[in-house]
Order: C-alpha cells, then structure tokens, then sequence
C-alpha cells in the first residue's frame, strides 16, 4: 500500500519524497514548501491464510511493528484486500485482537473474490431447493424483492446476515450467509443470481 503524507502545516497530500535513506525519509510540502522528516515503522512479515471461500491459500502481510491487530480489520497483500477472520498466538491460542509481533498466523476472507451466499427457496411441494449464488459483494438485497436463480423464481421473506435474520429491510451481500423465501412460478423477476460452481470450476 502506498504511503500518504500530510503536510503538518497545511494539511495538504500534495507531498514528495526529496531524500529516502532506508526508513528515514525527508518531505516536502509543494503547496508551502515546509521540508520535515518521518521515520518509516519496521514492518514484519506475518503469515496469512487466505479463503476464497471453500479454498484457501498460503501467504503474508507486511505490517507495522508496534501496532494492534484485531478481527473485522482489512489488510493487504501483493495482489489482495483481505478481512481478518481469526488471529492465531503462539501455543496455538486464539485471540480477537494482538500486538503484531505476538501474531503467529492471521486468517481472512479474500475482499476481491466474490460473496458466495445460500440461497434456499422452499416449493409448494414441501421441498427446499438450495443453491449457492456468486454475487458482488456490495450488491444489496431487501425482503419482498422477487428474485431468479437456478430456474426458480422466489421472493426474498429473510436474509440471515452476520449479525443475525432480518424480516424487514436490505443488507449488502458482503455481509449476507443466506436469504430465503418461497417459490412464485410465472413470476416476472427483478433480476438473476448466477450459481455458483466451486472454486476449481471458476478459475478454469
């Protein structure tokens, strides 16, 4: 990620680096031309597990030495925005949040994979046909929308989300495990889900 400076007499992000010796930098404003120097934090290497949803892979994040760490907070990788999910200490210990150096292994949820959500839909027939739908992560869904996916239209009557079921309202699919609802036949729908096909079946 790159670093933004501000400058700490004008408050402008129009700052460049006019001398760099490893983590010792000299800036200058080029709105008021104010010079100053910042020490770079030492960062550390720690190992993270990423999920794209039923797999996972190997590697790390650089954080700052001396800085806390807690679950729901996003960092990134070479070539990812990740959410942490869970925060490994040594002895195999779990905690919620943690110094960076006291981190053995971060686990979290690729933010540039899409949401994979359930879908169940129960028929006239007393039986629930259930799907897993590929949907950006910011797209939103409200009780009472009608919606298509896999041949069966339904209209949406609970979202159960992270932080428990709504009857009424929207959440964003970032946020959503499963939505909901009956079956309507003929009905005209407001828009269609793609199923998912796994992992492996995605990336060919």
């Amino acid at each position: 990620m790159e670093e933004i400076f501000v400058c700490p007499e004008c408050g402008s992000e129009n700052v460049e680096v006019i001398r760099e010796r490893g983590r010792e930098l000299t800036l200058r404003c080029n709105d008021c031309d104010h010079v100053w120097h910042v020490t770079l934090p030492k960062l550390i290497k720690v190992p993270l597990i990423v999920s794209k949803h039923e797999v996972s892979f190997k590697t790390f994040a650089e954080l700052p030495a001396g800085e806390e760490i807690e679950i729901g907070d996003i960092v990134e990788t070479e070539d990812d925005e990740v959410r942490v999910t869970g925060i490994e200490l040594e002895g195999e210990k779990r905690a919620t949040k943690a110094k960076v150096e006291e981190v053995k292994t971060l686990w979290g949820e690729s933010l540039t994979y899409p949401k994979v959500i359930k879908v169940s839909i129960y028929t006239s027939g007393g039986v629930t046909q259930s799907f897993r739908a590929k949907v950006p992560r910011n797209e939103e869904f409200a009780v009472g929308e009608v919606i298509e996916v896999g041949g069966y239209t339904f209209r949406i009557e609970r979202i159960r989300t992270e932080r428990g079921a709504i009857k009424h309202g929207s959440a964003v699919a970032d946020e959503i495990n499963t939505i909901m609802g009956h079956h309507i036949p003929r009905a005209k729908a407001r828009r269609s889900l793609e199923v998912y096909r796994g992992y492996r079946k995605e990336a060919q």
